[in-house]
């Protein structure tokens, strides 16, 4: 066998080499890619679920809820897309799609729950939370073309209100405690927080609520104006009895 063919073979050799190892890297990197995508439709599955796990604490729409299921959805669909061969992930495409036509169909139109006054600081800040993730994610899905702008538009003045009546469903609660504590001053400040919010409003709850509490605080601020003139008038009477102690009290001895 001569030199030349030798070298020949060899080469080719290398080349094969070469382009076995190029591929297996492509591969590689392709099915790297493929779970890293699919890792972020599994996030917003999850995250999505959360939030629908909610709608027993807190009143979710029929839109609502049919956005959140219809986000799950084409995240499903965009792992099946990736993974065609997985029966798991084509069940759970059509599941999803029963899902949403049963909520289309056969849901009546109310909230999901009625209302719940926070109990504390902390509820109320965590039902803040969960009312602005639902809001991002409500503008997300419009923005993707998957909710109607008329129907985001209702959805998000809903979900504003319901974060103007934690604030201020919270601020009566807190400032009942300040008056049961005897603190009328704290008491006053909370209440202007909440007027000061209510302030641009115009809804019917918003309406209902300032009312409210303008009503709790001109009778706070009614009380303290009575609370200053007593101790005023106290203090006048005080002094007025020293003046009258100075000239007609008993004459020391000398």
């Amino acid at each position: 066998m001569n030199i030349g063919l030798i070298i020949a073979l060899v080469a080719i050799l290398l080349v094969l080499v070469l382009g076995y190892n190029i591929m297996l890297q492509y591969k590689v990197k392709a099915e790297t890619a493929r779970k890293q995508e699919s890792s972020r439709y599994l996030q917003i599955i999850d995250a999505t679920e959360e939030l629908i796990g909610h709608a027993h604490h807190m009143p979710y729409s029929k839109e609502l809820l049919v956005c959140l299921n219809t986000r799950i959805l084409d995240a499903v669909q965009s792992m099946y897309e990736l993974d065609p061969k997985n029966r798991h992930l084509e069940q759970r495409v059509q599941h999803v799609k029963d899902q949403i036509k049963q909520l289309e169909d056969n849901h009546n139109g109310s909230e999901s729950t009625a209302f719940k006054v926070p109990s504390s600081d902390k509820q109320a800040i965590m039902m803040l939370k969960l009312v602005k993730r639902l809001r991002d994610t409500v503008r997300s899905e419009h923005n993707k073309g998957r909710l109607e702008t008329q129907a985001y538009v209702a959805e998000n003045a809903r979900l504003e209100t319901i974060q103007i009546r934690i604030n201020i469903e919270n601020v009566i609660k807190r400032s009942n405690d300040a008056i049961v504590r005897g603190q009328p001053g704290t008491a006053i400040q909370l209440l202007k927080k909440g007027l000061d919010a209510l302030s641009t409003k115009n809804d019917a709850y918003s309406n209902q609520a300032r009312e409210k509490l303008q009503g709790m605080y001109d009778d706070l601020e009614s009380k303290r104006q009575t609370k200053n003139a007593e101790e005023l008038h106290q203090i006048e009477e005080n002094e007025r009895k020293d003046d009258m102690d100075a000239l007609f009290g008993e004459k020391k001895k000398w």
